[in-house]
């Protein structure tokens, strides 16, 4: 856990120094940045039970307060507790236990890294994910053939980067009953002379999980342990995890009260009949590491495999607009429910015409209600007439390093003057008054570093594009340390608990290798925890 505190006030002192007070831990000669609402500087800070006592400069702190325990910071620069606003915190640990596809130039090199895992593991079942065909030379869609004449016996799983499409061989299509007749809303099961491909984009993905085994108990314990382990080491305090089953979460929960998962969750429950019956009834859920207060809702698919729902047809292939995951009719329904409830709506939104029918249908649920905080995830490309519905206490919780990841080819399925509303975190941010920064992990490397960097310079780690991409939708250094820390606490109504360095809140606080608020921008890539 370098670089990571959590202090949790568990120690026994004995007295204290005449006429002060006893602190649990006392940290003086930092450069901390608070990010409270002056966005103050300090030098140190005390801590008893887990939270700041007080915040100021070295002198204040060392004449009102002793401890057991004094660090002296030696100038290091500190921060609040990092907050990743939108990632998927169990699946990155499952990651560690699949191949791992992300970076792969070609499908040959998709085949060899399967090859591999098979021959090191011989597992019963071949579950993969992180493979981008626009970063192939060849960048059309792969097809099952190769797969299936490797693996003619056993399910082989190749799952695209973004989650929104998958590559399966025939065995997988045969346990799944899918076939060239198959018909499911909201998505798309490519075809080639009438029958299937192997590739599946979004809805269809569901009828394999309905057939391949399910990771047991062991396996879900490894992979919030994994993640964690994975999220410390980046100096993330608070994750949260966009779409989670009741169970995964009550696992998540008897792991933290036993003290076997230190990290803080935001959990965001699966939008499924089960699920929703499940909470919807019973109400939030909050402990001091579990948050319970959000339903994840899926609009429609991903811009990298065109299966977000566009207004007008993509650039590059024209009379195709992607389609809605969740049919706006019960978006409009689900926005009813959960507005009936305690709950907060985070809906994934890709394309304009998602966000559109979202947008709309929170402006009308929402109608006299106040603090109600629901967030569209993603919000990334917005047709400018729609970025009012924003000014209405919406939230956009976005993820800077998709801008960067895309930007090569996102102007080939927008055009240019589609492009002009996408990934636009400065206009976002003008409307909203806050911007919530993730990652969207596995889908994007952890490091928040790099969301930083993205965020603010607007480049990929080449230093490519010169001048940075659409770089009017910049935020500045401050902006992009809020919308980590203090600005995403807010989304999760949390913002009294966590997000900065203040009085009476978690002493959740990382040291970092670098002041990221004043060294060059090309060094950001470089910090760490």
């Amino acid at each position: 856990m370098k670089g990571i505190y959590f202090v949790l006030g568990c120690l026994l002192f004995i007295g204290c120094d005449s006429g002060k007070q006893q602190a649990d831990l006392i940290v003086v000669n930092s450069n901390t940045y608070t990010v409270d609402e002056k966005f103050n500087r300090v030098s140190a800070f005390a801590v008893k039970d887990g939270r700041f006592v007080a915040v100021g400069n070295d002198s204040l702190i060392l004449e009102t307060f002793t401890a057991d325990q004094t660090i002296n910071a030696g100038g290091k620069t500190i921060v609040p507790g990092l907050i990743d606003a939108h990632c998927h915190f169990l699946n990155l640990g499952f990651g560690e236990q699949r191949v791992d596809l992300a970076g792969t130039l070609s499908f040959e090199e998709v085949l060899e890294r399967v090859k591999k895992y098979y021959e090191e593991y011989q597992p019963s079942v071949i579950i993969g994910r992180g493979w981008d065909q626009n970063d192939w030379e060849v960048k059309e869609f792969p097809t099952r053939e190769q797969l299936d004449v490797l693996y003619p016996d056993i399910p082989v799983i190749l799952i695209r980067i973004d989650g929104h499409a998958m590559l399966v061989n025939q065995k997988v299509l045969d346990m799944a009953g899918i076939d060239g007749a198959t018909q499911v809303e909201g998505g798309e099961i490519l075809l080639e002379e009438g029958n299937p491909t192997g590739i599946l984009v979004d809805s269809p993905m569901s009828k394999v999980w309905t057939v391949v085994p399910v990771p047991d108990l062991k396996a879900n314990i490894r992979a919030l342990k994994d993640a964690e382990e994975i999220c410390f080491d980046y100096g993330l305090t608070t994750v949260n995890d966009a779409g989670l089953p009741h169970e995964a979460i009550s696992l998540i929960d008897s792991l933290q009260r036993a003290g076997d998962l230190s990290i803080r969750i935001y959990a965001m429950i699966r939008n499924s009949r089960v699920d929703l019956d499940h909470y919807l009834p019973t109400g939030t859920i909050k402990t001091d590491r579990l948050n319970v207060r959000s339903v994840k809702v899926y609009a429609d698919g991903a811009l990298g495999s065109r299966g977000a729902a566009l207004k007008q047809p993509y650039t590059d292939l024209p009379g195709h607009f992607g389609a809605m995951v969740t049919p706006p009719h019960e978006i409009d329904k689900l926005a009813e429910r959960i507005a009936a409830s305690d709950f907060q709506m985070n809906t994934h939104a890709i394309g304009d015409s998602a966000n559109a029918v979202v947008l709309r249908a929170y402006k009308r649920v929402l109608a006299g209600q106040e603090d109600r905080r629901w967030k569209i995830e993603h919000a990334q490309v917005i047709d400018p007439i729609e970025f009012k519905y924003f000014e209405g206490g919406i939230i956009p919780s976005v993820q800077p390093t998709h801008a960067t990841s895309d930007m090569y080819w996102a102007e080939d399925r927008l055009g240019e003057d589609r492009l002009k509303g996408a990934y636009a975190f400065k206009s976002l941010l003008e409307h909203a008054g806050i911007v919530a920064l993730g990652t969207d992990f596995p889908v994007e490397k952890v490091n928040p570093f790099h969301t930083f960097y993205a965020a603010v310079v607007r480049k990929d780690l080449e230093d490519f594009p010169p001048g940075g991409f659409e770089p009017q939708q910049a935020l500045s250094r401050e902006e992009a340390l809020r919308g980590m820390t203090i600005w995403a606490a807010y989304s999760n109504f949390e913002e009294g608990e966590k997000g900065s360095i203040e009085v009476g809140k978690l002493a959740d606080f990382v040291f970092l290798s670098r002041d990221l608020m004043a060294i060059p921008e090309s060094e950001i890539p470089e910090v760490h925890a």
